[in-house]
């Protein structure tokens, strides 16, 4: 048996930057040699063992072939004979199909080295358009690498597989992983401006697909384009390295916007609304987690009331931190400001601006907060009559504070 390091550790190490995970390939191996050696089984699709003692990947050398659509529809052959060029011949981009001996010998066969160096993004072979996932890791890898290009007959044969319907054979727990893993990356909008320039955002996310070329006030959207707009704050929700329930509270928080009545364009009366339906029937078909689906549908709906806190009387202040459950889950309302803020910053020449309505409401929540509500209950047996005291009391250290 031969084993070689393969794939993003030997990428990542060419590239210069931090090694995460080693994956490794083994040459002429059997499952039952690695089961005799002290291996792991672990793989079900395919033979993948964990090292006894580091628990560390390494899959015997394989081959597929394409029996059916979508990502699943192969049939792998894994055998002694398969070699180390037949295993790398299989993967997506050149960039991941380099192996590395012991020795540190770095093999090569489909010029990945060349194309690191040259920060392209290329297909290996003509096998690429049998896996709709590719689609999304080439789009997700273009917000990784955000100096790379994907090369054109790279983006054609991902066109290809749109106009093909490969794409619309992905299933929903994959896509998201997929989305999720690119909306952590270093700038987002690189991935979704892929999708949307292949065709598969149409697909996958035609709500926010709809966004380009609906057009906002320039007074308070210079930007104007309303895709262009959703792109600048996930963007910015990255460098401010904001947690994933942000970033795509970011990205779907004015879906409802792709929808509204061309006559009345560019204002967006009633937007909100209509995005929390959006992000909703969103959450479901993708299946998106609880934490991101509540903060998505919490932005949605009240991103645009936070900008009138300034001019919000006493109690309507409160009722608004009430609304938001700000005292009871002070850490989603933190991620809600977050993501506001992104939504402010995320405007052509407003990146830097003033956010006093945040400061504001921090402020009030900090003075409501301050009230021992369980002391009050003490003297009010009655549950409604403990609500209102307590609302009272709250209000009243909102009245002292302002």
């Amino acid at each position: 048996m031969k084993i070689f390091i393969v794939g993003g550790a030997v990428r990542d190490e060419l590239l210069g930057l931090k090694v995460k995970d080693k994956d490794f390939v083994v040459v002429g191996g059997t499952p039952e040699a690695m089961l005799h050696a002290g291996y792991k089984p672990v793989g079900k699709d395919f033979p993948v063992f964990l090292h006894p003692k580091t628990h560390e990947e390494y899959a015997l050398a394989r081959t597929e072939r394409k029996t059916a659509k979508g990502y699943k529809g192969f049939v792998v052959h894994a055998a002694p004979d398969v070699t180390l060029e037949q295993d790398l011949s299989r993967r997506d981009f050149t960039i991941n199909a380099i192996a590395k001996s012991d020795d540190g010998k770095l093999i090569d066969p489909f010029n990945g080295v060349a194309d690191i160096q040259a920060k392209v993004l290329r297909h290996v072979s003509d096998a690429f358009v049998e896996d709709p996932v590719r689609i999304l890791r080439a789009a997700r890898f273009s917000a990784r690498f955000t100096d790379f290009t994907i090369a054109s007959e790279t983006r054609k044969l991902m066109q290809q597989m749109v106009q093909n319907g490969e794409v619309d054979a992905l299933v929903p727990e994959r896509v998201w992983q997929e989305l999720a893993k690119g909306l952590m990356e270093a700038q987002p909008s690189r991935m979704f401006e892929v999708l949307r320039v292949c065709g598969a955002l149409q697909r996958i996310l035609p709500e926010l697909n709809k966004l380009w070329g609906v057009p906002q006030p320039p007074k308070h959207h210079p930007e104007v384009d309303t895709g262009v707009h959703v792109m600048m704050v996930i963007d910015y929700a990255a460098k401010q390295n904001f947690s994933l329930p942000v970033r795509f509270a970011a990205l779907v928080h004015d879906l409802g916007k792709g929808t509204t009545p061309t006559d009345i364009l560019p204002r967006h009366i009633g937007h909100e609304a209509r995005s929390v339906n959006l992000v909703k029937e969103v959450c479901k078909r993708l299946r998106v987690p609880n934490d991101c689906k509540e903060l998505g549908m919490m932005v949605a709906k009240f991103h645009g009331k936070l900008h009138q806190a300034l001019k919000m009387r006493p109690e309507t202040l409160l009722e608004f931190l009430m609304d938001l459950d700000a005292i009871r889950q002070p850490a989603r309302f933190d991620d809600f400001l977050k993501a506001c803020e992104a939504d402010s910053r995320g405007r052509t020449g407003l990146e830097n601006c003033a956010l006093p309505e945040i400061d504001f409401i921090m402020h009030a929540l900090e003075a409501s907060s301050s009230i021992d509500s369980g002391a009050i209950a003490k003297q009010y047996g009655e549950p409604q009559a403990i609500k209102k005291a307590v609302f009272e009391a709250r209000l009243a250290a909102i009245k002292q504070n302002f």
